[in-house]
């Protein structure tokens, strides 16, 4: 797809970071033969994105971690950045994070700092679609862009905006605005903190925990160690024990399943987690934690907190039904004649 002049409409990477990849929402439709779900570390993140540039929220966009990330753009395009402690600039002018903001050719969009950072284009990025998706699955090489992280030089194209995203561009351009007056407000973000208290639901093998081990769980820090990356967060502070050593048979784990290998260090799966493991399940963080855990850093802190069914399932609607009524104010904001055109 792209610009239907003939002319290519990419973005060419002049930095790309310590690591920044294509995603979208994941292939959960292949676990049962063993394939990764993968997809965005931050999913609401990566949604709301896509959501202020008029796109679906499958569409792919750039996942960067940390910062250092330069794309230069050959045709105009509409675009949003959102996820933590971001600094971005358009052409050296600072740009706020969780706005719409106008890119006309030649640009540079610049992300100077932040931690897990999306950064959707209008179109999403036109990829090959591989097991029903594009984003990319790094240990096994396929998917995104050649099944790797970007490098200098890579030419992404860009597909083509859908209707709506026309109408939001339309809107700045008749309104000679760069950035819109517009975005994603507060209530519609993750609620991210430097030392986030993460609800976690006890699993299967929790009761098997030491007194003193369950102690520790509910009620110390753990840290991000540096070897974490997308497959899990490996944690550090405390070591935790079984009453009784246990064999185990592989069983299905899932964005934050906190395992717990035999030397006692808990490991909490994400994005790119296998489809199965065979450590003790103490529990699983909820899903609208997960964006919290996903923009930490090596070294910061959080704390687990026990929750029950019924409160996760009430916060996760509560997510859900906010989103909604998000996309359906964008819709009605922008909907075609609204502001006298079709």
């Amino acid at each position: 797809m792209g610009d239907p002049s003939g002319l290519l409409v990419s973005i060419i990477v002049r930095q790309s970071g310590m690591q920044t990849t294509v995603q979208d929402l994941g292939r959960s439709m292949w676990q049962h033969i063993g394939v990764p779900v993968g997809g965005a570390m931050d999913n609401a993140a990566h949604r709301i994105a896509n959501l202020l540039v008029g796109n679906d929220d499958e569409a792919a966009a750039f996942e960067c971690a940390l910062g250092g990330v330069a794309l230069q753009f050959n045709q105009s395009a509409l675009v949003a950045v959102t996820g933590r402690d971001i600094s971005a600039s358009l052409d050296g002018t600072p740009i706020p994070a969780w706005h719409p903001f106008a890119v006309h050719r030649g640009e540079l969009v610049v992300l100077h700092a932040g931690c897990r950072t999306t950064i959707a284009i209008a179109g999403g990025l036109d990829v090959p679609v591989v097991l029903d998706g594009r984003g990319t699955s790094l240990r096994a090489a396929f998917g995104g862009w050649h099944g790797r992280a970007l490098q200098r030089d890579d030419s992404i194209p860009i597909g083509l905006p859908t209707p709506l995203a026309d109408r939001m561009s339309a809107d700045l351009s008749a309104r000679h605005r760069i950035v819109a007056d517009w975005g994603a407000s507060a209530a519609m973000r993750p609620p991210y903190a430097s030392k986030p208290t993460l609800r976690f639901l006890p699993g299967p093998e929790y009761h098997l925990l030491t007194d003193t081990s369950r102690d520790v769980l509910l009620g110390d820090t753990f840290r991000i160690a540096p070897d974490s990356d997308r497959m899990g967060f490996r944690l550090t502070g405390h070591t935790l024990s079984l009453v009784t050593s246990r064999e185990m048979t592989s069983c299905g784990v899932t964005a934050g399943t906190i395992q717990l290998p035999p030397g006692g260090a808990p490991i909490v799966l994400m994005a790119d987690r296998q489809t199965t493991g065979g450590y003790p399940r103490l529990g699983d963080v909820i899903a609208v934690d997960l964006p919290l855990l996903a923009q930490l850093r090596p070294g910061d802190s959080f704390r687990f907190a026990p929750t029950s069914l019924v409160e996760a399932q009430a916060a996760y609607c509560a997510r859900e039904a906010t989103l909604r009524h998000a996309a359906r104010a964008l819709n009605l904001r922008f909907a075609a004649g609204a502001d006298g055109s079709r």
